[in-house]
């Protein structure tokens, strides 16, 4: 079940939020554990049992590393780093096995069986969530939690279950025992839901056709091969974050409150900047779990390449089971090394370079994250660059770029905080009407596309 579909805003939404605000306080956690398991087990309901164990797993070491700390660090260390192999064995059983030995095979002339497992759904998000939980008891960041259906509230909470925002333990422990419920905070959590699924629904679809069209290409020319990467990548940003926004959304509706996951990174100056702007929460995670526990910045310039080295190539790998992936991760990782190393020097002069600069690179690199091989993302990128392309343009280019400019300008306009630095200078009195009705003509609009369209793809579903 995802956001953006008649079933869960006009069925399953409205039910839990009734549930939820009918029944006492007290029993508020249990409804939202008992409803996250039927969201979470509406299209698979084999791996409820796999997060069932999940949640179990971390409950149980989460306790017992807080009951011997901080007498015996020796043996708290101990079960945390079972805790870690367990959850990462989870992980690469159902996310990569097959590709492990897909690659042992090819490596080795050997006929392993691949094992065919289908990947559960959010697993990589709620995998990170978990294991985040006992780390931060270990470093004694938070306390262990002993409510049993607090805790499996936290790791099944259906607004960021499938994809993020990655919510750590610590951020919402208080909000678990105790939650703030105001008319504007619930208004603010529907608007927040509006405003994502108008991303998802009428920009992030609508640009997606587009991509398809090219991605299907046998032969590109040079602006074909750009509007499809342009249109991919605004599509995945309008995607994504549009989830992000619905589910900080949906968060503030039960009384939650979510991280930001999003912040305009399509006008950062240094792809540095454009990865403390993008999917922030997962970010975050690697800087706090990872760098910073293999020595950060702290022990020279050439530790701190090879840390960030590690760091993106599992950064790329967490997106999926495929060796692009990985070179996607390094691919990143080089241009953030230069950025320290000496790039930034010569390109920090100029604001508008550097703008371009970033954008270039992402949308390059977006190339690599979606196509399946890099003989594919090889001859995508020559199109782009007008090597071994099919000329300039053609006609259906032409078509097709005339057919698509409004709703790419939209799209462009959109992802910087003009309009919203706009809206915002508009006196209190005037948004307090505008607000109510663009946000019901909004939904509206969005409904009347459900509706009707058959095209409600969503990139990140499958990480």
């Amino acid at each position: 079940m995802v956001f953006s579909s008649i079933i869960f805003m006009f069925y399953y939404l409205p039910a839990v939020l009734v549930g939820y605000y009918l029944i006492p306080a007290k029993w508020r956690n249990l409804w939202l554990f008992a409803v996250n398991l039927v969201f979470y087990g509406w299209g698979e309901p084999v791996y409820i049992l796999l997060m069932l164990f999940s949640i179990t797993v971390n409950y149980c070491n989460g306790l017992l590393i807080g009951r011997y700390l901080p007498d015996d660090r020796k043996k708290a260390r101990r079960i945390l780093t079972l805790n870690i192999v367990i959850n990462l064995g989870l992980l690469v059983l159902f996310k990569y096995s097959d590709l492990l030995l897909g690659t042992f095979n090819a490596l080795f002339g050997t006929s392993l069986p691949l094992l065919g497992l289908s990947l559960p759904i959010g697993i990589s998000f709620y995998t990170f969530q978990t294991m985040s939980y006992p780390i931060d008891v270990y470093r004694g960041n938070t306390r262990p939690q002993k409510n049993f259906i607090a805790f499996g509230t936290f790791v099944a909470l259906f607004p960021q279950l499938i994809a993020g925002p990655i919510v750590r333990y610590k951020e919402i422990a208080h909000q678990l025992e105790d939650r703030r419920y105001s008319v504007a905070g619930f208004s603010y959590g529907v608007q927040r839901f509006v405003i994502g699924l108008c991303k998802k629904v009428l920009i992030a679809n609508n640009i997606g056709s587009l991509w398809d069209i090219y991605a299907a290409e046998s032969s590109l020319t040079v602006m074909g091969a750009w509007l499809g990467a342009v249109a991919f990548s605004l599509q995945l940003y309008f995607d994504f974050s549009g989830y992000s926004d619905m589910a900080i959304g949906l968060g503030r509706m039960l009384g939650f409150e979510f991280p930001e996951n999003f912040r305009y990174p399509y006008i950062s100056k240094s792809v540095t900047e454009f990865w403390r702007r993008w999917h922030i929460s997962l970010g975050t995670w690697f800087r706090d779990y990872l760098y910073i526990p293999l020595g950060g910045n702290r022990k020279g310039l050439p530790r701190q390449i090879v840390n960030i080295l590690i760091v993106w190539a599992l950064t790329g790998l967490w997106h999926g089971a495929n060796w692009t992936f990985l070179f996607w991760g390094l691919y990143y990782a080089l241009f953030l090394i230069a950025e320290k190393v000496f790039l930034l020097k010569f390109i920090d002069k100029s604001r508008i370079l550097c703008h371009f600069y970033t954008v270039f690179v992402a949308v390059f690199g977006w190339m690599i994250f979606q196509l399946n091989s890099l003989s594919q993302v090889s001859a995508y990128w020559q199109a782009m660059l007008g090597i071994r392309c099919a000329g300039l343009f053609s006609a259906a280019d032409l078509f097709r770029g005339k057919a698509y400019c409004l709703i790419l300008l939209i799209a462009a306009v959109c992802a910087t905080p003009l309009l919203k630095n706009l809206y915002a200078r508009l006196s209190d009195r005037v948004r307090g009407v505008l607000t109510p009705v663009l946000t019901a003509l909004a939904l509206l609009a969005s409904t009347a596309y459900l509706v009707d369209a058959t095209y409600n793809p969503f990139i990140y579903f499958i990480f």
